[in-house]
């Protein structure tokens, strides 16, 4: 789940560098100035140890409560640990959490799989490509045409139910997430049984198996199989719509770029990316993405020093006259459903935005 690393200050001339290079690494200068770009492990150590208790409660709640309809609630529990497990995969993917890359990607590799069910092998090439060009249109996997459509001009020719999905799709989009979870997993066994060059990936399949059978196993033993089904379902739909909701709000809505774009690496991660606001509980509930300007220019940068970041990259976006987008989390979601709804009525067309336009 590494990304595409920004340019690095020393392995840059200072006059060698154009001024919108220059931009980027005096930005740096100055986060690295205000100590933001230390490790805190420490702060990981314990968020970790959080999360294994709560996992840890989970598990008793399951295996103590019994038969009773009431463990849908713990369903619901599930999920959302589940979810915060995937946070911290992602953070440790992206080299945040140790010094030596190694550590993080063990780190990331045994949670992805054994904790969460997805495959870091998998998530960390899609990631990489979304982090190096950010709604950038043939080269996000992020934006591809799928069952929804976020490009314009891609919903022509979809007919029958598909279409009838696609001109509904606004309305339609957090339904559907209910089923992101089962496809996540779909998409993690595929990759591993169909891409060899996955670094790690007999392990990975190893632990990917023991989370994919043996809970459902633990599940349907513990409760039976038809309240043991209808906590699966619960279970998968509230990690599908969690994921989904602090995922979308990040990018979707926002100015699509050609793929023969010239924008600098700076201006595409802001141009591209909406920040959420709200404070510490939106920040834990999102797993600090709702940062994510921040997190695209620094994807390195702790996730918890994001928040202190900000008010830097906020002035110097000023500075420059950078766009720089920020919305509450319920109107990030309305941004969505239009944005959808007009795509796949045929009308819309970020790619007129003037904004993007003197940046390409």
């Amino acid at each position: 789940m590494t990304t595409e690393a920004p340019p690095r200050p020393a392995r840059q001339r200072r006059t060698a560098r154009n001024a919108q290079t220059n931009d980027y690494f005096d930005l740096v200068e100055r986060a690295n100035a205000a100590g933001l770009m230390e490790r805190r492990v420490g702060w990981y150590i314990g968020r970790t140890i959080a999360l294994t208790a709560a996992l840890a409660l989970a598990f008793v709640l399951l295996l103590t409560l019994g038969q009773t309809w009431w463990q849908l609630a713990v369903a619901v529990l599930f999920g959302v640990v589940f979810t915060q497990g995937a946070f911290l995969a992602h953070d440790g993917g992206h080299q945040q959490i140790f010094a030596h890359g190694r550590n993080n990607e063990w780190f990331s590799r045994i949670v992805g799989n054994l904790f969460v069910g997805l495959s870091i092998g998998w998530w960390s090439r899609k990631h990489n490509k979304h982090h190096g060009n950010p709604n950038v249109i043939g080269k996000d996997g992020d934006i591809d045409t799928g069952a929804l459509v976020f490009v314009p001009g891609e919903e022509v020719g979809r007919t029958g139910f598909l279409g009838w999905v696609t001109r509904r799709q606004g309305w339609l989009f957090f339904p559907m997430l209910a089923l992101f979870g089962p496809v996540l997993h779909a998409k993690s066994v595929q990759t591993l049984a169909t891409t060899p060059a996955i670094k790690h990936r007999l392990v990975e399949s190893v632990l990917l198996a023991v989370r994919l059978i043996g809970f459902p196993v633990v599940v349907v033993l513990t409760l039976g199989p038809v309240l043991g089904v209808s906590f699966l379902a619960v279970q998968l739909a509230v990690f599908g719509v969690y994921m989904g909701a602090t995922f979308a709000p990040n990018h979707k809505g926002m100015p699509l770029l050609p793929k023969d774009n010239s924008i600098d690496f700076l201006r595409r991660q802001v141009l591209t990316s909406r920040n959420i606001r709200g404070g510490r509980f939106v920040a834990w509930a999102m797993g600090g993405l709702n940062y994510q300007i921040e997190h695209h220019v620094f994807p390195r940068m702790a996730s918890v020093n994001l928040r202190h970041v900000r008010p830097i990259l906020v002035q110097f976006c000023a500075e420059r006259d950078i766009p720089y987008t920020e919305t509450g989390l319920v109107e990030s979601y309305g941004i969505i459903v239009r944005y959808l709804n007009r795509v796949g009525l045929g009308y819309a067309d970020p790619m007129d935005c003037p904004i993007v336009a003197q940046y390409r």
